[in-house]
């Protein structure tokens, strides 16, 4: 899938469990990080090609690119497994608490969450392309849905772009329009505070 179909989905799966398990007590701080948080984690399983945006906007950054992409087995192996999303989890949990004492007003867990929420939707994702996803390395299967092959979408072409990604919106805004007081409450508890 491309970068704003994964950056929607994420933002879908982060309002779909901000619905299901409403935080208590969350500060403005804490609900700006955690979506920034969730849209660098729709794109992280990405960055094992050189294309990667993080690699792009560095420089040399495409040389250091192939390289990480080479050592994690290339594009949609290691980033793309349940064992990536354990990797991704306890490095970006140590990264929030290296910059908990910078940022005290921060919810780091819902940060975290969030993040995670992120790396599995694009996971999920990438499940529906061609190309599938090895969920369970080392066992280097790749899982897709449907199971049939020619079934699944290419990415980039119509079916993401006229199908998919207008789908992801509309269910987004359904989403949000039918939970409207309960994001609404939320969004003014943070702002009362």
């Amino acid at each position: 899938m491309t970068a704003r179909t994964h950056d929607t989905a994420a933002l879908l799966a982060l309002i779909s469990y901000v619905i299901v398990v409403p935080p208590g007590k969350m500060t403005l701080a804490t609900g700006l990080a955690a979506v920034l948080a969730n849209q660098l984690g729709g794109i992280a399983p990405d960055i094992d090609q050189p294309t990667a945006p993080l690699w792009r906007n560095i420089p040399i950054g495409r040389y250091f690119g192939r390289i990480f992409g080479a050592l994690v087995g290339g594009h949609r192996f290691f980033c793309h497994s349940i064992l990536g999303v354990a990797v991704f989890g306890a490095l970006s949990m140590l990264l929030l608490q290296f910059l908990q004492p910078i940022m005290p007003n921060i919810d780091i867990n819902f940060v975290w969450v969030a993040f995670l929420t992120g790396v599995v939707s694009h996971l999920i994702m990438d499940s529906l392309t061609k190309e599938g996803v090895p969920w369970l390395l080392p066992i280097p299967y790749k899982f897709g849905f449907p199971p049939i092959r020619s079934w699944r979408v290419t990415t980039g072409k119509w079916v993401e772009n006229i199908i998919i990604l207008p789908g992801l919106i509309a269910l987004t805004t359904w989403l949000c329009a039918t939970n409207y007081t309960t994001l609404a409450d939320l969004i003014q508890r943070q702002l009362i505070k």
